[in-house]
């Protein structure tokens, strides 16, 4: 169903990928918009790797949850900040391609669980993530992205 990597000397491991999902902040989510148009959006996310699945937020209305609402299959891609060889200009970077289906979390210990996971990856005290979500934890929809597909590719910016 899904397509391999044309160039697969490039290829990374799985395990290569996980460690991107789980230590970058943030990517591009990407779902079929409006009138067929693809609209990608820049997003924080957490990534269970238990469950092998993102977890995004947004608010509860918009073009990606309506967009979601409409076809379920998105793409998200992301890629680390690269590393460079001694005496080459130029960076290597390895990104991370995922195909999934995205599921609307409207169970609301779940939304807790997976916005306070998502939250810590980014909030520096728990108290900060606290109050966060006391002034807007209600207006929280959590996005799940399940995992069908990924794969990853280290490239030479050269």
């Amino acid at each position: 169903m899904f397509r391999d990597m044309r160039r697969r000397k490039q290829l990374v491991s799985d395990n290569e990928c996980r460690e991107i999902l789980r230590s970058e902040k943030r990517g591009v989510l990407s779902v079929i918009g409006d009138d067929g148009y693809p609209y990608g959006v820049p997003i924080d996310f957490y990534y269970d790797e238990d469950e092998n699945t993102l977890y995004l937020h947004g608010a509860k209305q918009g073009h990606k949850i309506d967009a979601i609402k409409n076809c379920d299959k998105v793409s998200f891609t992301t890629w680390n900040r690269g590393s460079q060889k001694d005496g080459d200009w130029a960076f290597y970077i390895t990104s991370v391609i995922v195909m999934g289906k995205a599921e609307l979390i409207d169970d609301s210990d779940t939304v807790f669980e997976k916005a306070h996971k998502l939250a810590g990856k980014y909030y520096p005290s728990e108290e900060e993530i606290e109050a966060e979500w006391k002034r807007d934890g209600k207006n929280v929809q959590m996005i799940a992205v399940h995992i069908q597909h990924m794969t990853g590719k280290l490239v030479h910016e050269k």
